[in-house]
């Protein structure tokens, strides 16, 4: 039977509470899905894209989606996600690893932010 895994990921950051809402949108998919959610981080926190990718294979995934949570499409998503991309489908030669576009960049995100920006002034 096919388990697909998925992970936020996101840049990271030195103060932790930075990864709180990456945390609370985790744990909503958490409820909306049987399958594992799990985070990971470009750089500063733990645990990277590797770690996490290989806990959800140790967990029984064949497959992952990885939801890069970045609001555009800079270096980081152009350049730097790929090559890392490139290296896991490497080292985890077994799975079956897609990659979404930046969260920022599909019209129902920036449809909910516009909304939530209209409401801060009604």
């Amino acid at each position: 039977m096919s388990k697909h895994g998925m992970i936020l990921f996101g840049h990271g950051a030195r103060d932790p509470r930075w990864a709180e809402p990456f945390e609370r949108l985790a744990t909503k998919l958490r409820a909306m899905r049987s399958a594992p959610v799990s985070l990971a981080f470009l750089e500063l926190m733990t645990p990277d894209l590797p770690t996490a990718i290989e806990r959800l294979a140790a967990d029984g995934c064949d497959a992952v989606t990885v939801v890069p949570v970045f609001f555009g499409q800079g270096g980081h998503i152009r350049r730097d996600l790929p090559e890392l991309l490139d290296r896991c489908r490497v080292m985890f030669p077994f799975l079956t690893i897609h990659c979404a576009t930046a969260v920022g960049e599909d019209d129902s995100v920036l449809d909910a932010v516009a909304q939530y920006c209209v409401r801060q002034i009604e």
